[in-house]
C-alpha cells in the first residue's frame, strides 16, 4: 500500500522517470540487493534522463524538421561533393551558435544541403538550442498573412525564440518590397542574438543581385556575410540514393 502510494506521488509530482526506475527495481532481485545510497542514485540519474530525453523530443517536434533522420555523424564527405571535411567538422560543437554566427550551404538541387542543414540542427538541439526550420517561401507566406492580420510583430517574437533558424529555399521565389523588408527585419532581429542556416541553389556572390534594391541588399548581406561560414556543394544529386524500402537517406536533400 505505502508502495503503490510513493508511486503515484511520483507521477504527481511528474517525476516519470524516478517512476519507471523504481518499478524497474521492484522487479530486479539484483537492484533490490543494493544500498539505498546506490538506488537513489539510479532513481534521480533515471530522472535526469527521462527529462532530458522528453526536452529533445519537445525540441524535435517545434524544430518542424524535414529531415528528422538526419545527424552530422552520417554526413557523406566523398570528394565529389565538394565538402571540405575539415571546416564542417569544426562546426560540429556548436560553438558557431555561440558566437550567434550563420552558415551558408550552396548547391544544385538534390546534393544535400537539407540534408546537412539539419543535421548541424540536430547537433545543435543535443546541445540545447533551441531550432526553428523554415522553407523561406512559406515563410514569406506566413509574414505576408501576419501582416495582413495585425500580428506580424507577435509573429517575428515568436522566431526570436529559437536561437537557430533554418530558412531553406533561399532565393526560390521573387522578392516583393515586403519580402525584402521582412527578411531584413527577421535577420536584424538575430544580429547578435541567434543563428541562421540558410541553403540556396543560388551562389552567394548572386544573392545581392537576386535582392535587387540595392538599399535593402547591401542591409541584408552585410548582416550575413561577415558572420557566415560558407559551404559550397556540388556534384550529382543524392536523391536517387534514398531507399524507400527502409526509409534511409544518402545524404540528400
Amino acid at each position: 500500500m505505502l508502495l503503490q502510494q510513493t508511486i503515484e506521488h511520483l507521477n504527481t509530482l511528474k517525476l516519470y522517470g524516478m517512476t519507471a526506475e523504481l518499478q524497474r527495481q521492484l522487479n530486479s532481485p539484483d537492484s533490490l540487493r543494493l544500498v539505498f545510497d546506490e538506488r537513489l542514485a539510479l532513481l534521480s540519474d533515471a530522472e535526469i534522463n527521462d527529462r532530458e530525453a522528453r526536452r529533445q523530443n519537445r525540441a524535435r517536434k517545434a524544430a518542424k524538421l524535414t529531415l528528422t533522420h538526419a545527424c552530422v555523424e552520417d554526413i557523406n564527405f566523398q570528394a565529389s561533393r565538394g565538402l571540405d571535411r575539415e571546416q564542417v567538422k569544426s562546426l560540429f560543437d556548436c560553438e558557431w551558435l555561440t558566437r550567434s554566427q550563420h552558415i551558408l550551404l550552396t548547391g544544385q538541387t538534390g546534393v544535400g544541403k537539407s540534408y546537412i542543414a539539419c543535421a548541424f540542427a540536430q547537433q545543435a538541439m543535443r546541445k540545447g538550442y533551441a531550432v526553428l526550420f523554415y522553407r523561406t517561401p512559406r515563410l514569406l507566406e506566413d509574414m505576408e498573412i501576419a501582416r495582413l492580420d495585425g500580428s506580424l510583430p507577435k509573429f517575428r517574437m515568436r522566431l526570436l525564440k529559437f536561437k537557430l533558424l533554418i530558412l531553406d529555399d533561399w532565393a526560390l521565389v521573387p522578392l516583393n518590397d515586403y519580402g525584402k523588408q521582412d527578411l531584413l527585419e527577421i535577420i536584424e532581429d538575430r544580429t547578435g542574438k541567434g543563428s541562421l542556416i540558410i541553403t540556396s541553389q543560388l551562389p552567394v556572390e548572386k544573392w545581392h543581385e537576386y535582392i535587387g534594391e540595392p538599399t535593402f541588399a547591401d542591409a541584408i548581406m552585410d548582416r550575413i556575410i561577415h558572420r557566415a561560414h560558407k559551404i559550397s556543394m556540388h556534384g550529382q544529386s543524392m536523391r536517387k540514393e534514398f531507399d524507400p524500402t527502409t526509409g534511409v537517406h544518402c545524404d540528400g536533400e
